[in-house]
């Protein structure tokens, strides 16, 4: 994600000083090092890959940030405002127990902010010529909108930003092209091809409309009283620079 779309989505969904944020798969957490640096909150990076936490903690020097390496599911004890989930929710095969998780883990009225490669599941074929296939598992936009009705969580914004990270991925191409032989020194020349080749898978995809990419923020909503049920409430965005729309349903009882 560019700096831009990072800081809009955490924005969006309402970071800012005295809210605690949880970061999943944070890698190491150029994003929630931006977002903390630019914002101010209370920010915790979590991914199972220790090196990549321990680059994480190096570079965050200055910067208010905690770290935890651990395996997600399940998610760290304790509740928070925000959870984010940036570029990963692509890696789970199964998602519903992990958003139930990060469901349990925000307080109420608090947001989940994340990034979604939303298209129908590989083909055996396509399976084939994606490298490291067994980490990609795409999802339909309209049933990952009902794992999150199901978990308690409502839709508030998306936007698809596909158009963007189409754009992303053509210059990651020409800049691995272009310093080819110092990146082969470094992981070798069959990964570089790995590299270049499932950049130019998505490339195409995101061309063709095979896969989109979509933010979203999504909430937990405060309980209301029992005479006054909540009604479910949303606001959608399609397409960056695009139509807007917004639907929003009152409560349905207690209404003058």
């Amino acid at each position: 994600m560019r700096a831009r779309e990072i800081r809009a989505l955490a924005e969006r969904a309402g970071i800012g000083p005295g809210v605690s944020v949880l970061d999943l798969c944070c890698g190491v957490a150029g994003p929630g090092r931006f977002v903390t640096r630019e914002l101010g909150c209370g920010y915790l990076g979590v991914d199972h890959s220790a090196s990549a936490i321990a680059i994480a903690r190096v570079r965050a020097r200055g910067v208010p940030c905690r770290f935890e390496v651990a395996r997600v599911p399940p998610l760290p004890r304790g509740t928070f405002d925000v959870v984010l989930l940036l570029e990963t929710m692509l890696a789970f095969p199964e998602k519903e127990p992990l958003l139930q998780g990060i469901s349990g883990a925000l307080t109420a009225g608090g947001r989940f902010a994340f990034t979604l490669e939303e298209g129908r599941p590989l083909t055996e074929s396509e399976r084939t010529r994606m490298p490291d296939a067994d980490t990609v598992w795409l999802t339909p936009l309209e049933e990952m909108r009902t794992l999150l009705k199901r978990v308690g969580l409502i839709v508030r914004w998306q936007d698809d930003c596909s158009l963007s990270h189409r754009a992303m991925a053509e210059s990651l191409i020409d800049a691995f092209a272009a310093d080819a032989t110092a990146i082969a020194a470094q992981i070798g020349r069959p990964a570089l091809d790995e590299l270049l080749a499932a950049h130019r898978l998505w490339s195409d995809w995101l061309e063709t409309g095979r896969v989109r990419k979509i933010a979203f923020v999504a909430e937990k909503p405060v309980s209301r009283p029992p005479s006054i049920p909540f009604a479910d409430e949303e606001t959608s965005v399609t397409g960056t620079g695009g139509p807007r729309r917004t639907r929003r349903r009152a409560p349905t009882a207690g209404r003058s």
